[in-house]
Order: structure tokens, then C-alpha cells, then sequence
């Protein structure tokens, strides 16, 4: 009977994890306005997305979360061949998170401040569930979150590594952790 049930939660982890690395997460096809646009930093082509559509107004502004103290607003500009007045005018730097959970308070927080009803989260594909797990679980339920995700061609250990993670915060947040 122990057997038994412990190899039906072997397959259906494995059932989940194949849903996980085959159907990731994809870009947002529309250009919906938002309140803003966010982005994790931490992966390729992510603020370059999320630059993009600020630069397209798809939002009125940009929070960069999870910033490195030392940054620069004008370092950014220069990295990513952007001009200065776009981050003078629509992009703050968040230099509080440290992982995807502090992701998710610091962009709440910036975005009650500015009274936001609407978000567009951009981070990778195979990080896209369990950010925006950690952003819907800090923002208030009336916000709306648009998902838009960087593709990639995530390794199978970062899959692994990930959806065991996205697991994890699923169960704590079914146990209210």
C-alpha cells in the first residue's frame, strides 16, 4: 500500500515535470497598455524585453527589480544602447530583492505606491510560474498581472531545479507559509 502510493507521487511528479519543461510559459501576444512593467533581472534578453516596451509606451513606467547597489541608472542606459532620458523619465531601479519572493514584495510595494491596476511581468520562460506565483501571492487580488516571458533554451537542469522550487512554493503556500 506505502509502495504503491509513493509510486503514484513519483508519476505524478514526473507527469508535472514533463508539463513543465514542454509547455513553458511564452511571450504576451498582445501590446496591452499596463500600469507598468516590471522585470527580474537575472536572466538574458529580460530587460532588453521589458526596455522595449517601455520604450513602445505599452506602460508608463519601468521597475527593474532586483538591482545590484552599485548600479547606475546611466551604466544601464549605456549597457543596453538606450538613451539616459528614457530611464530619467520611465525606469526606477529596485536594489531590495535578492531572490524571487523579495522580487515580488519590492514590486508590490512600488507598485501600490504608484496605484497601479495593472502589471506586466517580464522575467524567463521557465522562471515566468513561480514569479508570478510570488506576485500574485503579494499583490492585492484586484491588480492584474499580464505575463510576458523571454524565451529561452533552458537546460535540463535548470528545469529540474526550477520546477522542484515552483513545487515547493506551491505546497507553502497551500500550507499559508
Amino acid at each position: 500500500m506505502i509502495l504503491r502510493f509513493f509510486s503514484f507521487l513519483i508519476l505524478l511528479w514526473v507527469i508535472g515535470f514533463a508539463w513543465f519543461a514542454i509547455d513553458l510559459p511564452r511571450p504576451a501576444v498582445d501590446d496591452t497598455h499596463t500600469g507598468s512593467v516590471v522585470v527580474l533581472t537575472g536572466g538574458a534578453g529580460r530587460i532588453d524585453r521589458a526596455l522595449d516596451l517601455v520604450a513602445a509606451k505599452t506602460a508608463g513606467r519601468l521597475l527593474i527589480s532586483g538591482v545590484d547597489r552599485d548600479v547606475k541608472p546611466a551604466e544601464l542606459a549605456a549597457e543596453y544602447g538606450r538613451p539616459d532620458a528614457l530611464f530619467d523619465c520611465c525606469i526606477d531601479l529596485g536594489f531590495q530583492a535578492v531572490d524571487t519572493r523579495s522580487n515580488a514584495l519590492e514590486i508590490a510595494r512600488w507598485a501600490a505606491r504608484r496605484g497601479d491596476k495593472s502589471v506586466r511581468l517580464v522575467t524567463s520562460d521557465w522562471h515566468m510560474r513561480r514569479a508570478r506565483l510570488e506576485l500574485e501571492r503579494a499583490m492585492p487580488p484586484d491588480v492584474r498581472i499580464v505575463s510576458d516571458a523571454v524565451q529561452t533554451q533552458p537546460a535540463l537542469g535548470t528545469l529540474f531545479k526550477e520546477y522542484n522550487k515552483y513545487l515547493m512554493r506551491r505546497l507553502a503556500a497551500l500550507a499559508g507559509v
